[in-house]
């Protein structure tokens, strides 16, 4: 009978939930939390059915990595200033644990957006700070450029999150002592030990030739300074296991047992989308994951890695679809790379999204329809087809003859093509709606629920015991009482048993 299959699967669901109830209290020795920018839950769904159609399924019972992780809640995104956020007030709320202002990166909501006096004294640190200070060993892996609004907030304090070089500060800014983010990324946290993403040109002095592109002047250079500072890292750091590399060969050579320390600037600017990267020098974000943990993990005390997906968000502005799920759907490997690198019972790994977008998918499509298809009907107004994917605005927008586009004279599978919107916009917008957070390892059941954006941090540094809650973490006679050490015991008392 068909109802015996989903009766089966759903009594197995339940197995699995009534194991959870022995909840995993250890201490969390590593912290990964992956970033999905522009991940709203529509964009989830529409990624999970797009990763089982790859593999040649319906898609809709697929599971996303994501989805295995026993524990899910929804995080309020709003910025102190905004309805619906930016990526740089989101950022600082998932990575310093307090709201910001919009368009602020690493300050409280008393900076005010591209007002440079406002930055002192508004400064706050983050729990890539945080582990760092913990003698963990942290990095950072991003698709876009290293010092765009997600990363930037990891490690600088920059009321304008544009500020990327001295070359896109006003002059008084750079006078006032503000200080860009590139140059924050070096000189703010010393020693972060994986760095990785995209944004050269923010790196070398203005018309140097970049080494990729020695002939495109826009990817050369663009410092005012003069500075260099990839030079700058690779001359302080000569003296430790340091790697500089820009490419995927140079990455991939590296054997991460003899590194402690890595800087990839793989793109002058961002990296390319995951359809359109050169299989030969553009590495993957599986592939640059797989390298970081590889490094992190030889600590003893653990690491922090913040990984981001970062041109999911670049996709949905630019209203190509097909491009902003590929990008999830490679986030989605990344996470499942992880998995197979680390441990759930001392590993904390969170996956979210800072914000969502004006993306959606319907049409009372029938099973197994493409994701990128068509609805199964004519519009009974118009009488024109219309896809399944639809944004509330952007630049989808067409109108033919005074009337709305006829999708079927147009190639609407391609890579690149623009789903229809509502509203005409030269850049698709956020959304406003909660996003998704999914938890797994030590203490992830504490993100239950529906939280502010800016609990997150605080639960992943009670987990490790980092940052201002720690007084869990000792007995009163000050030695540490993590479970972690008696599930040890646990195993090593199994081990000697079985061995007698």
């Amino acid at each position: 009978r068909i109802s015996k299959f989903w009766n089966a699967w759903a009594q197995k669901t339940l197995k699995n939930a009534l194991a959870l109830q022995e909840l995993n209290k250890n201490k969390a020795k590593n912290l990964i939390l992956f970033l999905g920018d522009g991940m709203g839950v529509p964009t989830v769904t529409a990624a999970r059915i797009l990763k089982g159609q790859l593999h040649g399924q319906s898609g809709e019972e697929t599971q996303l990595e994501m989805d295995k992780f026993p524990f899910v809640a929804l995080a309020k995104t709003y910025n102190t200033n905004a309805q619906v956020a930016d990526s740089a007030g989101t950022a600082t709320a998932y990575l310093c644990g307090v709201k910001a202002n919009e368009g602020t990166v690493g300050v409280t909501a008393a900076a005010v957006r591209s007002q440079c006096n406002t930055t002192q004294g508004n400064e706050v640190t983050s729990i890539l700070k945080w582990a760092k200070d913990a003698g963990k060993s942290v990095g950072i892996v991003t698709t876009t450029r290293i010092n765009h609004a997600t990363p930037s907030a990891a490690y600088a304090h920059s009321v304008d999150r544009d500020w990327y070089s001295d070359n896109e500060m006003p002059a008084e800014a750079v006078q006032a002592g503000c200080k860009d983010i590139a140059r924050q990324l070096f000189e703010n946290i010393p020693n972060i030990n994986v760095i990785m993403g995209g944004g050269r040109k923010y790196m070398f002095p203005k018309n140097m030739s970049d080494v990729e592109y020695p002939n495109i002047s826009k990817y050369s250079g663009c410092r005012k300074d003069g500075r260099n500072l990839v030079k700058e890292w690779t001359d302080q750091m000569k003296d430790k296991k340091a790697h500089y590399v820009w490419n995927k060969k140079d990455l991939l050579s590296l054997n991460p047992n003899n590194v402690d320390y890595l800087l990839g600037l793989f793109k002058p600017v961002d990296l390319p989308y995951h359809l359109e990267r050169n299989l030969e020098t553009d590495p993957s974000l599986t592939e640059m994951v797989d390298v970081a943990i590889k490094i992190l993990k030889k600590n003893p005390n653990g690491f922090y890695l913040l990984v981001e997906g970062g041109r999911i968000d670049h996709g949905h502005h630019e209203g190509k679809a097909k491009q902003a799920l590929h990008e999830a759907v490679e986030m989605d490997r990344a996470i499942g790379r992880a998995g197979l690198l680390t441990n759930i019972h001392d590993t904390l790994t969170v996956v979210t999204a800072d914000h969502s977008h004006m993306f959606n998918f319907g049409g009372y499509t029938p099973r197994g329809n493409t994701i990128f298809g068509l609805a199964p009907m004519m519009s009974d107004v118009d009488q024109k087809p219309f896809t399944s994917i639809l944004y509330g605005n952007g630049p989808g927008f067409k109108v033919v003859n005074g009337a709305r586009e006829n999708v079927s004279t147009v190639d609407y599978q391609e890579n690149n093509y623009q789903a229809q919107s509502a509203v005409p916009l030269a850049m698709e917008t956020h959304g406003g709606e909660d996003v998704a957070v999914f938890s797994k390892g030590p203490m992830a059941h504490l993100l239950h629920g529906v939280h502010e954006q800016n609990y997150i941090p605080h639960v992943m540094a009670y987990a490790a015991c980092i940052g201002q809650n720690r007084e869990h973490c000792y007995s009163s006679s000050g030695a540490a009482t993590v479970n972690l050490a008696f599930s040890s015991i646990a195993a090593l008392l199994t081990v000697t048993w079985l061995l007698c």
